[in-house]
């Protein structure tokens, strides 16, 4: 028997939708509004806000620093993605390939995620640190010369492997749960057919829990853009020679170091639009290849 209720009194419905609404309202929508009108200012502290139309976008356009930036951030979140989503991938796979200490596992797993952005860029800086790090000396007795506070290739490099080692867990959560609900008599007819392993995992389980891995790397594209900057300020602060200067850090740095908000405000519009329309093609391209049964 269903326990589910459906509410008839609209008041009622309206009245338990209201905090939604207000939060929605006040931290959503006003600020964007609000930033796509700055951005056609050029608004700062020192002068009042000056109407310029779109002076600020075309300026964008122009700008080789701001390109730059823009590649360096779709490079990092695409390697973010697809990092995250392999290494997951395999972890989840093994967790649940195992009887004994499952739980154990996936705590142990997981437990980055629980840290802040902030505290798992400080971590991982003690980790990696050129002179000081944990596995500095070992990477080191390999030959490699490890500098990244001011080699660009080596900061993007360790930025990245912070990122995504944060990232896994969260990862891991939705994957073992997907995996755990994959009939057991696929599991037993792929194992009485002598399938592998790794054919296991890439032939049956990835297109039964491709809705999950659809909703993942729509995630993960999203903290790729938008939930590294505590890393980044903490580790590199966009440097060095702006190797790691992602665009909402550069967005950050424009509006409360440079204080341009105008300037800031359609750096902002341009990365709101850019990322939905990533978004919007990552949702078509999953009605196309994502099963989801029947």
């Amino acid at each position: 028997m269903s326990t589910r209720e459906v509410f008839t009194d609209r008041l009622q419905a309206g009245v338990l939708l209201l905090p939604t609404m207000v939060v929605s309202l006040v931290f959503l929508y006003y600020p964007t509004v609000r930033a796509v009108g700055l951005s056609l200012y050029r608004a700062s502290l020192a002068r009042g806000d000056v109407f310029v139309g779109l002076e600020n976008y075309r300026r964008l356009a122009s700008s080789s620093e701001y390109l730059r930036s823009v590649l360096i951030s779709v490079l990092f979140a695409a390697c973010v993605v697809v990092g995250v989503m392999a290494v997951a991938l395999c972890v989840s796979f093994l967790i649940h390939e195992i009887d004994v200490g499952k739980g154990v596992y996936l705590v142990a797993v997981i437990w980055p995620y629980a840290l802040p952005p902030a505290v798992a860029g400080l971590v991982f800086l003690f980790i990696a640190h050129p002179n000081i790090g944990i596995f500095t000396s070992y990477i080191e007795a390999f030959g490699v010369d490890v500098n990244w506070f001011s080699n660009g290739p080596q900061a993007f490099v360790v930025v990245l492997i912070a990122a995504v080692w944060k990232q896994v867990g969260y990862n891991v959560i939705f994957m073992a749960a997907a995996l755990g609900n994959v009939p057991e008599s696929l599991t037993e007819t792929a194992e009485l057919d002598g399938v592998s392993r790794t054919r296991r995992l890439l032939r049956v389980y990835v297109p039964i829990i491709s809705p999950t891995l659809v909703f993942l790397v729509i995630m993960n594209t999203i903290y790729g853009f938008f939930g590294t900057f505590g890393m980044v300020d903490l580790m590199t602060k966009g440097g060095p020679a702006g190797a790691t200067n992602i665009l909402i850090y550069d967005l950050y740095r424009t509006a409360f170091q440079f204080y341009e908000f105008g300037f800031a405000s359609a750096k902002s519009v341009v990365l709101f639009i850019a990322v939905g329309l990533l978004m919007y093609g990552q949702f078509r391209l999953s009605d196309r290849y994502a099963y989801y049964g029947g």
